[in-house]
């Protein structure tokens, strides 16, 4: 057995700046004895002299210690479907925009490489879901999803009418633009920008979030992740329209869905692994670092905080009274 570390480097190949910091990880990983691999579609950009090109499929990722991902948020997730029947983690270095689940920023890269060399790091495991698709009782696709399965609307002058489920009982029909389905990770993205809540990465919930739904009760639901939710899709296509929705999911895997389609979102079998740099042991030190994270990606408004005093703890707070 090949005991050697190794680490793969994937890149967003459509920015130089990505592929200038993937040559800087692999030398750096190079110089300290570790092996690097890059895949056969980057490696002409990448160009990265002592990296093993290896084909771009899952077992690109088998018997590496970790997945060094250089680029946005879209850039993880497409790594992410690749690579998570390797059960590596991956550690984001944050190119893009906002960025929220990579774990840096390109100006750390450096300091973050020292710290994969010297194994400084945790593993998070992140919740998915597995989605499943009927017509007529049969099943015609099964995927996946780290951050939601969004079930939308085909037909732009219309709204999709659906009913939705939760473990096998109907909760409400609504016409809408869409239905999401998201995970905790998810929570900050497409489930956000429809009026969902922030769930903290380490809550196992699963969450639905209507999408402009025309109706009196559309709240964002926050449901037990051991449930089954269900969206059925009653109509929505226009005339000449095959195609009443579609669901994505992650914003990279489509089918799309007749009338009559039934979108099944349950716990996934298999989680995501992210690499963190910070403290992974301790529950409330992960719940600050998010806190953090919100507050840097969202700019949100600090200045006032004091804090808790300094030597006061929880156990000398004063008992409150009835």
């Amino acid at each position: 057995m090949n005991t050697k570390r190794t680490v793969l480097v994937m890149a967003h190949t459509g920015r130089t700046e990505a592929l200038n910091s993937a040559r800087l990880v692999a030398e750096m990983l190079l110089s300290a004895g570790i092996g690097v691999r890059v895949l056969d579609t980057e490696a002409a950009d990448v160009r990265a002299p002592g990296a093993e090109v290896v084909p771009a499929t899952p077992e690109a990722a088998r018997d590496t210690e970790v997945v060094v991902v250089l680029g946005g948020d879209g850039t993880l997730l497409r790594v992410a479907e690749m690579t998570r029947p390797a059960g590596v983690p991956l550690l984001g270095v944050n190119l893009g925009h906002v960025g929220f689940l990579a774990e840096a920023e390109a100006h750390d890269l450096p300091s973050v490489i020292e710290r994969v060399i010297g194994q400084r790091y945790t593993v998070e495991q992140r919740m998915t879901v597995d989605v499943t698709v009927r017509q007529n009782g049969s099943i015609t696709a099964r995927t996946w999803a780290l951050n939601e399965a969004t079930v939308e609307k085909v037909a732009r002058e219309r709204m999709i009418e659906v009913v939705t489920e939760i473990d096998g009982r109907p909760l409400s029909r609504w016409g809408c633009d869409g239905m999401v389905c998201a995970t905790p990770t998810g929570s900050t993205a497409y489930a956000f920008s429809a009026g969902g809540p922030v769930v903290w990465p380490e809550v196992e919930a699963l969450l639905m979030v209507p999408i402009s739904a025309h109706a009196l009760f559309a709240a964002p639901l926050v449901i037990s992740p051991h449930s089954v939710l269900a969206v059925e899709v009653i109509s929505g296509a226009s005339v000449g329209q095959t195609f009443a929705g579609v669901l994505w999911c992650d914003g990279r895997r489509r089918v799309d869905l007749p009338p009559g389609a039934r979108v099944e979102v349950r716990r996934g079998s298999e989680p995501v692994l992210l690499a963190r740099l910070g403290d992974g042991g301790d529950p409330a030190a992960r719940g600050a670092l998010f806190t953090d994270r919100l507050v840097a990606k969202f700019g949100l408004p600090v200045a006032g905080w004091r804090g808790r005093p300094a030597g006061r703890d929880i156990e000398q707070e004063p008992p409150a009274h009835a």
